[in-house]
This record gives structure tokens, sequence and C-alpha cells, in this order.
């Protein structure tokens, strides 16, 4: 219910903003038209597909930010003022792109460049006002919904600022239910009574709406709660507090008609996603492979011959997608006779020859990784792939650890461009690690992955202190 009122509200204001902009336009075609150029005739037909491009415009900005509806009711000058900005850049920006693509220049520059501030203040002014303007009329009287609360003074105290908040969409609180000796909470909230005066205050304060402020055990107190709200014909809601009952964030999803819980989301369980990432990995590391690698290849083997003779590569097994197994590829940048590969690099490590000291501080020593990436065992971005040995400390030091591995390795990663790279001193360092990697399998999206790429090459012309 409180979703369906939320979401209404927010099409019906987007409506109203839409009908304010043809409006608006139309307001100004007909000053242009009476003032500024008496003479001139008023063509509707290329008027009317005008106002309809900036209308296309404002529709689709408004889809592609659907998470803003949750916010829309909320009086934040600077957020409301970035939305005013992307509605008049894409309105405006749509009908500038049919007005270059068609070579049309009928519509007098005068008026466009006047109406263009115009219509952002328009915008401001109704992100502003005009959500709680038609939430007062819309929620109001017989649309009021009289709330009880159900549970603990600490928990009603949880839910203090979204009650707040719902106030706007006719959510009205006019009490709690609790077994607890006090007549009113912190927040003022009265308490009624206990559960078992539930049904005689429902029917005596005309109560229409019931919040249990916590997933129910299903005792017979709470069962009997539920069976009082069908038989008197009251809504009930209950807050899921399995997040805290679990001590992890939940998502809730749907398929094939049953309902699920997971701990986390995944974007990247989506093939459409790992599409376009693996066409990322294609078209970066192809054209490093057949241009950048062989010019390396050489410098680094010439490099070697002189300071520390040996491969030319340093081949390990390391852990990969689902703990898979695999070979990953480096230039070699220590001594051939080094007989401790388990123990992590550090700044100034006697193993290091002079130039392999460079070669990994400009990261010189990962380009034949993206062989491993065409290969299809890494990918661009990603958790940084550990050795077997590693994986198995780490994980004694953090119980989510091999979470990371839900995704492919990368060459570089959201805890690279943060800075946690190099040498893991202690068990921080690996937690602020592992949390990125986490954080970035579960927010998975585009401009995240360009992003941690151009930091990426950022990082490469002026490397971070961790870099050895």
């Amino acid at each position: 219910m409180v979703t369906q009122r939320t979401q209404g509200l927010y099409r019906v204001f987007l409506l109203c903003q839409i009908v304010i902009v043809a409006v608006l336009f139309w307001f100004g075609v007909w000053v242009m038209v009476t003032f500024y150029s008496p003479g001139a005739e008023l063509t509707w037909r290329r008027y009317s597909i005008y106002c309809g491009l900036l209308v296309l415009g404002m529709t689709l900005e408004s889809l592609s930010r659907d998470g803003s509806k949750n916010y829309f009711l909320q009086n934040e000058l600077l957020r409301q003022h970035r939305l005013s900005l992307r509605q008049t850049f894409a309105s405006v920006g749509t009908l500038v792109f049919y007005l270059i693509a068609t070579k049309d220049s009928f519509i007098s520059r005068i008026f466009f460049f006047n109406f263009v501030p115009w219509l952002y203040v328009a915008l401001l002014f109704s992100h502003h006002y005009l959500p709680q303007f038609l939430a007062r009329r819309i929620f109001t009287g017989a649309r009021e919904e009289k709330t009880v609360l159900v549970g603990s003074s600490a928990k009603a105290a949880q839910l203090r600022a979204w009650l707040r908040r719902k106030g706007d969409i006719g959510l009205r609180t006019i009490g709690l239910i609790c077994n607890e000796a006090i007549e009113k909470t912190e927040d003022g909230i009265p308490v009624l009574g206990g559960s078992d005066a539930l049904e005689r205050i429902i029917v005596e304060r005309g109560v229409t709406q019931v919040i249990m402020l916590e997933f129910p055990v299903f005792d017979d107190g709470n069962r009997q709660i539920i069976q009082v709200c069908d038989r008197v014909g009251v809504r009930l809601l209950i807050v899921s507090d399995l997040e805290e009952k679990l001590r992890h964030p939940v998502t809730h999803f749907e398929d094939d008609g049953f309902r699920f819980i997971g701990l986390r989301e995944e974007p990247l369980e989506n093939p459409l996603n790992r599409f376009f990432k693996r066409a990322i990995d294609i078209a970066i590391s192809l054209p490093v492979m057949l241009i950048v690698f062989p010019i390396l290849t050489l410098i680094v083997w010439m490099a070697q011959r002189i300071q520390s003779p040996g491969p030319l590569f340093h081949v390990q097994t390391r852990a990969g997608m689902q703990n898979r197994r695999f070979k990953i590829y480096k230039f070699r940048t220590m001594r051939p006779d080094n007989a401790e590969e388990t123990r992590q690099a550090s700044d100034g490590d006697e193993r290091v020859y002079p130039l392999g000291k460079w070669f990994r501080k400009l990261s010189i020593d990962e380009v034949p990784q993206f062989w491993n990436v065409l290969l299809g065992d890494m990918s661009i971005v990603g958790p940084r792939p550990h050795l077997i040995e590693h994986n198995n400390q780490f994980s004694q030091l953090m119980a989510n650890y091999h979470v990371r591995a839900f995704v492919k390795p990368g060459i570089t990663g959201l805890a690279q461009v943060r800075g946690f790279r190099g040498e893991a001193r202690n068990n921080a360092d690996i937690q602020n690690r592992v949390a990125c990697d986490i954080e970035y399998l579960e927010n998975w999206n585009l401009s995240l992955e360009c992003g941690i790429i151009l930091r990426t090459f950022a990082h490469l012309i002026s490397p971070p202190r961790s870099a050895y």
C-alpha cells in the first residue's frame, strides 16, 4: 500500500511537470508572437513538434531514474537542483538533437534561449512545492490511514524518520501497542495498551492500518494479531528485520512463483551485463596484446638479460572464479633463485632486481595477464587473484572472504584504485580489500567498470605509494 501510494503520487507529479512544461512552452510562444513578432504567423504544426520533443525528453529522463521516486518528497534543495538540471538538459537536448538532425532553423533563437532558463526555474519550483501540494490534497479525509504500531518502543524509535516522511502520503500514527509500562515513547507516541486489547483499540479509534515492528515469531500471540486484523478488516504491514536478525543485508526476489531471500544482489549474473563486460575485456586486451605487449616484452627481456638472467615469464597457480585454479602470467621481476614464492612482496624486497622494482611500480609486470583475460580466466576489472596459500590464510581472517570469488578475478579492481594494493600488512588491509571486492560485485554497472579502468590509467601515470 505504501509503495503504491508513493509510486502513484510520483507519476501524478511527473504528469503535472509535463503539463507545466507544455503550458510554459505555449505561453512563451504566445508572448513571442504577440509582443515581439506581432506580424509573424503561428505555425501550430512546427511548434507542436517542438513541444512534443520537450515532453519526450522529460519522459525519457524520468524513466532513467526510477530510484528517485523514493526521495521526491524530501525537501533537499541540492537534489532538487540536480534533478531540475537533468530534466532541463534532457528535454532541451532532445529538441536540439532534432533541430540538428533535421537542419530545422525555424525556431526563434531569442525565444529558445529565453525559454531554457525559465524551464529550469519552473522545474525547480515544481520539485520544491508540488509534491507536498499534491499529497495534501490527494491523501486527506477518507484517504488518511490511521495507523497503530505493534512492538517495542525501541523498534518504534527506529521508524521515527520513516513515519515522519510517510505522514505526507496520509499515514497518521495514533499510538503504539506494547506490553511496556510506559505512557508514551520518547518521540511522544502514546501507548494505547497491550496486544490483548488490539481489537478493542482498532474499533474504538477507527484504526485502518496496523504495522508490526518486527518480523513475527509465529507464536499464538502473533497469530492472534494477524487474525484480528483480518477479522476487523484493517490493513496489516510487517517490518522486515531479517537483516538485523541475520546480521547481514538481504535481497528479496521472486522467481517462477516462489519468493526467495538472498544475501546480496549480483548484477553480473545477468547475461547481458556479462556480455558488456566481456566486450570491454576483449576491446582493451586485444590491442594491448597486439601492440603494447611485444614492445614491453623486448624491454623486459633486455632488462632481465642485464640484471637477472632467467625465464622471461613468471607463471603461478592462482584461484579464479568459484576458486577454480588457473595459470597466471606475469613478467618476472624477482631473481630466478627465489625460494620464497609465497611471501608477499614488500617495499625494498631484496628478491626484486633493480629494474624489476620499476616494472612493478608501473604495473608493467601485469601486462601478460591480458592474455589471461583473452583466455577467459580473468577480466580487466575484478578482485585480484591471490595465491592458493594466501587464500587459505586470508579466509581464516574473514568469514565472507570467498564471496569475492563469485566473479572473475581482475588485473585491476575497486580495491586497487582506492589505494588498497601492495603488501597486506595487517588484518585491516585484507578486510578493506575484501569489502571493496564485495561492493564491486554487488553494485556492478558499466559506469563503475569504466570508472575503475580510467582511474587505473591515472594510477599508471602517477603510481600511488603502495605500488611496489
